[in-house]
Formats: structure tokens, C-alpha cells, sequence
């Protein structure tokens, strides 16, 4: 019989007390609802259906998720509704991916104060590449950016960086015409993390002088980690990207390997030689790195930027309807596949919500509906 997969859940559970004992004067109102809610995450207490399977007579309840962005088990249906808003604005062009990321000396700093320097190195980010995409000698029109930001390294350690996808192209000032960018090329790297560094630099100093009095003058002058590569054109890139990027947390459970009393074990793969490699901690201290991402209460980790902006929507419709004038008709397919992808993604994960998608953990059958209601329970949040 196979042996049960270990949950994030049950390390909460052994773990929890110890960890607030030792760091509970530290915790973020987030962390500790995001504790909670993991522990709570598919049982009783989250509420659910009871059902009864029409060929073995088996009655059983199926209790709903948390919901929330750091538990690992939760984001299917989230993804699929996600997806169909975002499959509008999907444009038929090539795209490139960019990440920019911090000094190490500046990530204690971060982790104090997550929510204005997180936003900051976002924003910062994204207006230096719709900046350099502007000049007329890179692209020379307004692209788009998805900027998605993730703190985490795969062994948990903090690492803020943020992920953009960025159109390999974009509309000109005019808005009369598509500038396509030269091939495998969007910006100089480069160029882009000094400017990146600067950007920052004059930002923080302007709104936040005492944050920025905090940091010596000479990791002004370092060259802040980024880099660009071509990501692909239409679905095929986007799907990846979303698939890889969006919904990603820090930690699923198929990486956790064992716990004992003690210690927590959990894999990684090394990104030098592509190889699987394990990581055994203490059990505080894994919780302690795993908070570590959990971001504070209202911060969008996922922002848009250009042609993507929310109040840009006149600008997308001019890019893709420049984009139906100049593209092949297999490009064009292409995004027209995109939308129908993510209508049956949304499809499979509607039915599989429904009745008809629950199974009879006795004998499998899908010949079930539900007869009775639980609801769910909404204790405070204890700290």
C-alpha cells in the first residue's frame, strides 16, 4: 500500500507551536492567517458537501479549500477563471521573458519592510523596460508587461526577484502602427539593470529617505542581476509562462520528503545541473524560511504594465487589431487556439467542481450527488 503523500499541513501542525514559542513576536497578521488556513485547508472546518454514491451506497463528505495564495493545494480552479479573463488580452506576437533582481546585501532590508519596497522594485522594473522598448533603436512603440514577483529560491531561501513578460513588440505613439522587436533582441541587459538600480535608487530616496539612508552608497554602483531571453510567440508562450510563473508558491507538496520529529526533509532541483537534490532543517526553521514568502495582506504580486494596463484597454484592442492586419494567418490561429485552450481548461475545472466531478473514495464511481451541507466556520484568528 502506497504511503500517504506528507502535506505542508501536517508540518504546520507538528511544528506550529514551537515556531510561535520561539518567533511568534515576529509574525505578520499574514503569516499567521496563512498558518491557519493551511491547517484548516479541505476539512470540517472549511466547510463542504456530504454525498452519496448511487452504486455502493457510500455516504462521504468533500470539504472545500482555503483559498489561499500560499497553501499549495489550492489554485485550480483559481488558475482556470484566471486564465479566461486573461485570454482577452492574449496578443498574436512573440514575447520575451526578463527577471530583475536584487543585490543579496539588500534582502534583509526587503524582508522588513516587503510591502513598499516589493512594490517599488516592480514598478521600477517595469517602467525601465517600456522605457528602453520606447527608443526608437530597440522598439520603438509601447509593449506589454505581465510582472509577476517571487521571493523564493528552491531551497527556500529569500531571493526577491520579479518575472516580465514583455511583448516582442508593441504600438507606436501614434497608435497607427505595430513595431515588431529586432530578432532575439528586445533591450541591452546591461543598460537594463543599471537603470533598473538608478530607477530604485531615486524612487525609495524621494518617497522613503529613511529607508533609503539605510543602504551604503556603494551598492548604488553594483550591476543588479537581470536577464532577457526570447520566450516564444502566442499560446505557446503564454501558456508556459502563466503555468510557470503566475500561480507558482513556494513550496508544493509533492517536494516534501519526510518529517520526524524534528526535522522536515524536502527537495529541490538544482538549476546548475538540472538534478534533484534534497535539503534536511529543523522544523522551526522551515516554517521560519516558508513565512519568509508569505506576502503581506493585500500586496498584488501579479501587476500590469503598458499595453496590459487595466486602463489601456483602447490600446490593446489597437494592438491586436494592427496585429490582424500584419500577421500570418498561422499566427493569428495561434492566439485563436489560445482562447480555446483556456475555455476547455475553465471547462475541466468547472465540471470537475460539480457533482458530477466527485468521486466515491470507495469505489470510484462518479454516480454521486450531494444530500447534505456543512458550513464553514470562521473563528478568529488566533495569535
Amino acid at each position: 500500500m502506497n504511503k500517504p503523500q506528507l502535506e505542508l499541513a501536517d508540518v504546520v501542525r507538528r511544528f506550529v507551536g514551537p515556531y510561535k514559542q520561539q518567533f511568534g513576536h515576529l509574525m505578520l497578521p499574514s503569516h499567521h492567517r496563512a498558518l491557519q488556513d493551511i491547517l484548516r485547508c479541505m476539512t470540517e472546518a472549511m466547510g463542504g458537501g456530504r454525498y452519496l454514491c448511487h452504486d455502493c451506497h457510500e455516504t462521504f463528505w468533500r470539504y472545500h479549500g482555503c483559498r489561499n495564495r500560499s497553501c499549495p493545494k489550492c489554485h485550480g480552479r483559481q488558475m482556470a477563471d484566471w486564465l479566461k479573463r486573461r485570454s482577452a488580452e492574449i496578443l498574436p506576437c512573440r514575447y520575451f521573458h526578463l527577471v530583475a533582481t536584487v543585490p543579496s546585501e539588500l534582502r534583509s532590508l526587503f524582508l522588513r519592510h516587503q510591502k513598499t519596497l516589493y512594490g517599488l522594485l516592480m514598478k521600477s522594473a517595469a517602467d525601465v523596460v517600456r522605457d528602453l522598448a520606447a527608443e526608437k533603436r530597440y522598439v520603438g512603440a509601447e509593449v506589454g508587461i505581465l510582472a509577476v514577483l517571487h521571493t523564493w529560491t528552491g531551497r527556500l531561501h529569500h531571493h526577491p526577484h520579479v518575472h516580465m513578460l514583455v511583448t516582442g513588440g508593441g504600438v507606436t505613439e501614434d497608435g497607427t502602427a505595430w513595431h515588431e522587436a529586432p530578432n532575439e533582441f528586445l533591450v541591452p541587459v546591461r543598460k537594463l539593470s543599471r537603470m533598473i538600480a538608478k530607477r530604485f535608487a531615486a524612487a525609495l530616496q524621494k518617497d522613503h529617505p529613511e529607508l533609503f539612508e539605510q543602504i551604503p552608497d556603494t551598492l548604488w554602483c553594483r550591476e543588479w542581476c537581470s536577464y532577457c531571453k526570447p520566450y516564444g510567440k502566442g499560446q505557446d508562450a503564454v501558456l508556459n509562462y502563466l503555468a510557470r510563473y503566475v500561480f507558482r508558491v513556494a513550496l508544493t507538496n509533492r517536494r516534501l520528503m519526510a518529517m520526524d520529529e524534528t526535522h522536515v526533509t524536502f527537495q529541490y532541483k538544482d538549476h546548475d545541473t538540472g538534478q534533484w537534490r534534497t535539503v534536511r532543517l529543523e522544523g522551526v526553521q522551515f516554517l521560519r524560511r516558508f513565512l519568509f514568502h508569505v506576502l503581506p495582506k493585500g500586496f498584488h504580486k501579479v501587476r500590469y504594465y503598458g499595453l496590459w494596463h487595466p486602463c489601456k484597454r483602447d490600446r490593446q484592442a489597437r494592438a491586436r487589431l494592427l496585429l490582424e492586419l500584419t500577421t500570418t494567418p498561422a499566427t493569428h490561429s495561434a492566439a485563436v487556439l489560445m482562447a480555446d485552450i483556456v475555455d476547455e481548461a475553465l471547462e475541466q475545472s468547472v465540471r470537475a467542481s460539480q457533482d458530477h466531478g466527485v468521486k466515491c473514495p470507495k469505489c470510484g464511481s462518479m454516480n454521486v450527488y450531494q444530500i447534505d451541507t456543512l458550513r464553514r466556520r470562521n473563528p478568529r484568528i488566533v495569535k
